[in-house]
């Protein structure tokens, strides 16, 4: 008893924050949870990231739900990757249960059906929602290399091209233009425009399109494009509360470069966009990214790399970001690092891998009284291991949480209610048409086709039989000459015109 009087009191100091907070949940000690001791996250520690990890079916999408909400309440923006439809709900109310009701009483919680704000985009408009897209220019050609692979020399063949276009006023708009001006740069015209800036091999040329065909059958087709997507349009308000955008990524398994893709693009260009603002009493926008996993297998180093500046750096621009795996090893090491906060929920070991992961996950955690090793197999549905940022950048004490419960509906909103959504929502208008103006494609097509015309042209002039000399026209006589000088043809107009209206009257003075 007097063992678990210190947890209760070691939680209780530990999460004993001055600022507003994210309420997780209650402690759980001796089987009973404590309500006297809250499990929270400063608000102000958000944008010092986390992590959200544990096997499936352990509560891991519940707990990002139940934050988004309390996020949104606060008034902060929240995008979300929902990749299994399950986060739809957020947007109506929850239903109401005896057993939810009991479950909430015990944790201390104050549980009301609430819906909140919600937008729902999909890439490329493949599903349910407002369609989001982004152009080859916007990217860059350090951005597409590190998506598509490419080694350090067609990297630099990359940046070349789009050098070229650049200067040449062929905007890069989707993979045609991209694909239209690295074929007409291997053509022997194309040649001759590069030969001063270093030329492109054909063999580079060759890997570039190759990978980029690749690009397209994963569905990067429909992604890039017009209207590119505005990011600001992620940190909006509605009265009050922080607007929460979720992303359908369906089949994302078999796109996973598609969605690597986006997530690189999104956040390069709100760090790029979004100004400095050091440390702040809550942050703009919070990143869920669901199934984090995906995003680093097979990924190379170079995306790693950048992945884990961007999480290291976008901290200052009052964005946080939070990955949702199975396992922390699912993270790379160097993205690891920069999470704040760790909400663990229940590991198995049912292989040797398993074990190996779990005495991996257990050395990360802070020391405490808990064998983890132990307790990580243990936890319930709905319960889970946490330590985060204290106001003071120091970790919180480990505690054996029981979570709160989501107040919005925790299963899928129906098919009716996200298709409403999406027709009402102000964004649809602006992004649904898809844009296809003049760029690189139909001005090369164009050149092609002036070309092709003009060297016809010369052909069917050269066949051509040469024409009959005229036959030399003979003196006019003075009389000829008379009749066709200017002046006889003036005079004969003028004489012409008199002789009309005196026979018509129309210049008779009037009397």
């Amino acid at each position: 008893m007097a063992e678990t009087a210190d947890v209760v009191e070691t939680v209780k100091q530990g999460y004993a924050f001055e600022g507003a907070a994210i309420e997780l949940g209650a402690l759980l000690a001796g089987d009973e949870p404590k309500p006297e001791a809250p499990v929270r996250i400063p608000l102000s520690m958000v944008n010092r990231h986390g992590l959200v990890a544990g096997a499936t079916g352990t509560g891991k999408t519940k707990t990002l739900q139940l934050m988004a909400e309390q996020l949104s309440a606060a008034g902060v923006s929240v995008f979300a990757a929902d990749i299994k439809g399950d986060l739809s709900g957020i947007s109506q109310p929850g239903q109401e249960s005896e057993k939810l009701l009991a479950r909430t009483k015990t944790i201390g919680q104050e549980w009301t059906a609430t819906g909140f704000p919600t937008e729902f985009y999909a890439l490329g408009g493949q599903g349910t929602g407002i369609p989001v897209r982004a152009t080859i220019t916007s990217f860059g050609p350090v951005l597409l290399s590190k998506v598509l692979g490419l080694n350090d020399v067609q990297e630099s063949s990359l940046g070349l091209i789009f050098h070229y276009a650049d200067k040449q006023g062929l905007t890069l708009l989707d993979l045609k233009d991209l694909r239209a001006v690295i074929t007409h740069l291997t053509s022997d015209e194309g040649k001759a425009d590069l030969k001063e800036l270093g030329g492109l091999s054909a063999a580079t040329a060759g890997v570039i399109l190759r990978s980029l065909i690749g690009f397209a059958d994963q569905g990067a087709d429909a992604f890039f494009g017009e209207p590119e997507f505005d990011t600001a349009d992620l940190m909006q308000q509605r009265d009050g509360k922080g607007v929460i955008s979720l992303l359908e990524l369906p089949n994302l398994q078999d796109r996973p470069a598609l969605f690597s893709t986006f997530l690189m693009w999104l956040l390069a260009d709100l760090f790029h966009d979004l100004p400095e603002v050091g440390d702040v009493d809550k942050p703009k926008l919070v990143f869920f990214f669901d199934e984090a996993h995906l995003l680093f297998d097979d990924a190379s180093k170079a995306f790693r790399d950048s992945i884990a500046q961007t999480v290291r750096l976008i901290r200052s621009k009052g964005v946080g970001v939070f990955f949702v795996t199975q396992t922390p090893k699912d993270v790379p090491d160097e993205v690891l690092a920069q999470l704040g906060s760790r909400v663990q929920h229940q590991l198995r070991a049912h292989t040797p891998n398993d074990a190996k992961a779990l005495r991996a996950t257990v050395s990360t955690f802070p020391s405490s009284s808990y064998d983890l090793e132990e307790v990580l197999t243990q936890l319930g549905i709905g319960e889970a291991i946490v330590t985060v940022m204290n106001e003071k950048g120091a970790p919180t004490p480990v505690a054996w949480t029981r979570l709160r419960a989501p107040q919005s509906l925790m299963a899928p909103a129906t098919a009716e209610q996200l298709t409403a959504s999406v027709q009402a929502s102000p964004n649809n208008a602006k992004y649904t048409e898809v844009i296809d103006r003049e760029s690189a494609y139909e001005k090369l097509a164009a050149k092609v086709q002036a070309g092709a015309e003009a060297a016809e042209a010369e052909e069917q002039a050269r066949q051509a039989p040469e024409p009959k000399p005229r036959p030399r026209k003979q003196d006019k006589s003075m009389v000829e000459q008379v009749i066709g000088s200017s002046a006889f043809k003036q005079f004969a107009r003028s004489a012409g015109r008199e002789i009309v209206r005196g026979l018509f009257g129309a210049a008779r003075r009037r009397r």
